[in-house]
């Protein structure tokens, strides 16, 4: 038997408790990113044998109710849906995957609210939620969660405090074996994909690899942002007020990145003054990053639009299909995977 055979079949045993789950060929999420995880680049990760995963964000029921009909109009093949756990209609988008007959649903941003585990369980989807910690892990297994994606703070996007390799390190040993565990942030190779299914995971979720897919809306100049830059470039924001607790994101710098201060000051005045509750501030961040975010993706605008990119983003070359990105990393990994049998 040949040696990239060898790899192969390794590789295969390794990711087909996550595939299974899944419904894929390949136990590769699509990482939730607003604005580019839309129909176009959902259906093509799952077309090429991932996992698409469509982000709600700050869509309307209205709008995910469009997208996920356009995206079935572009794949026969399984995708989920990524739900933000503070969006205010969470539920009325609880109610549009149903009749959607959405297999998985994401749930992002904390615990999951009073009733929407529930919610979710009862359409017949499969419910995975991203856990930080071993205890919120433990605590979301207890609560009957179908699956887990712990996503260290190279990731783009909102992040935690803590990297990867260590939460891989402390979680998987000690969940793995209950319920299928996805790897999340700073991951560009296949060599690293390898390594994470050694330690125990069903599979990994990859979304700053994806922006530059030639399937991916991103405009023109933010792909290029991401070809350019270096993992360096790729910093998380500063919380200025402690009253205000802000999830870091992690972005490329530019002058979007100074303007997000700018906006805590402005937002903590509010509470100060009495103008909004705590939720709501915290609402008003997140609709900031959702208009961020839209500017650099959609318009273009990579100077005052957010560029939101994970560490990974150094091993962002080129512009290529998504196949083609999925069928090198199972190379990589496949080759890694052969090397550690000899």
């Amino acid at each position: 038997m040949s040696s990239e055979t060898i790899g192969q079949q390794r590789l295969a045993r390794r990711m087909a408790r996550g595939a299974e789950f899944l419904g894929c060929e390949v136990a590769i999420l699509g990482g939730a990113m607003s604005w580019v995880s839309e129909r176009n680049l959902v259906s093509a990760i799952s077309n090429a044998g991932g996992f698409g995963v469509i982000a709600c964000g700050a869509m309307t029921p209205a709008l995910l109710d469009a997208e996920i009909a356009a995206t079935r109009a572009l794949t026969d093949k399984p995708f989920g849906v990524n739900l933000i756990t503070m969006h205010p209609d969470l539920f009325e988008l609880i109610e549009v995957c149903k009749r959607h007959q959405v297999s998985h649903v994401v749930l992002a941003g904390g615990l999951p609210p009073a009733g929407s585990l529930d919610a979710i369980k009862a359409n017949g989807a499969r419910l995975i939620c991203f856990a930080p910690a071993l205890a919120l892990a433990k605590k979301l297994i207890r609560s009957g969660v179908d699956a887990l994606v712990i996503e260290g703070m190279e990731a783009g996007g909102h992040i935690g405090p803590v990297s990867t390799s260590v939460l891989a390190q402390e979680m998987l040993p000690e969940i793995a074996d209950q319920l299928p565990v996805f790897v999340a942030g700073g991951i560009g190779k296949g060599q690293a994909i390898a390594g994470y299914l050694d330690m125990g995971a069903a599979g990994v979720q990859l979304g700053t690899r994806f922006v530059c897919a030639t399937e991916s809306i991103a405009h023109a100049n933010f792909k290029k942002a991401f070809i350019r830059a270096s993992a360096r470039d790729a910093v998380a924001s500063v919380q200025i007020d402690a009253r205000l607790p802000v999830i870091p994101v992690r972005a490329l710098k530019n002058a979007g990145t100074e303007a997000f201060t700018v906006k805590q000051r402005e937002v903590a005045q509010k509470l100060d003054e009495g103008q909004v509750e705590m939720a709501e501030a915290q609402l008003e961040i997140e609709h900031y990053w959702a208009g961020a975010l839209r500017r650099a993706v959609i318009d273009g605008d990579v100077e005052n639009g957010s560029l939101m990119a994970g560490q990974s983003v150094g091993m962002v070359k080129d512009e290529a299909p998504v196949a083609e990105i999925i069928a090198t990393l199972m190379a990589e990994a496949a080759e890694a995977l052969n090397a550690r049998a000899q």
